[in-house]
């Protein structure tokens, strides 16, 4: 089983910073990656950033020089800094794990979410 918990989302106003955390639970798990994806309303979730254990690193274009996602695999943590906030940055956002399970079946698993609301 794989539990992921999430902290750090707010109301915070444009050009503030917020700071993702999101801890796993791992049973017999072999880590691939781990990283933040958001949903706004009336949007598809997507992508915002992510880092392999090899400590490689993607970033949707519109955070990229904002958002700076770290790892502690010691603890099965990520992080995800978020500064310059904007508007447009406002949504729903879910820590991710992917990986293997029991060094076989590929999984991915999803926190229950944090919101983070950029508004002056």
């Amino acid at each position: 089983q794989v539990q992921l918990v999430e902290s750090g989302g707010g109301l915070v106003q444009p050009g503030g910073s917020l700071r993702l955390s999101c801890t796993a639970s791992l049973n017999a798990f072999t880590v691939i990656a781990m990283g933040w994806y958001r949903q706004a309303p009336g949007n598809q979730r997507e992508l915002v950033a992510r880092i392999t254990r090899g400590g490689n690193t993607d970033y949707a274009d519109s955070v990229k020089d904002r958002f700076t996602v770290s790892r502690d695999y010691a603890m099965n943590t990520v992080y995800l800094q978020m500064n310059s906030l904007k508007p447009e940055d406002t949504a729903v956002y879910y820590c991710n794990v992917d990986g293997y399970q029991s060094m076989a079946e590929r999984r991915e698993y999803w926190g229950q979410g944090t919101q983070v609301t950029v508004s002056s």
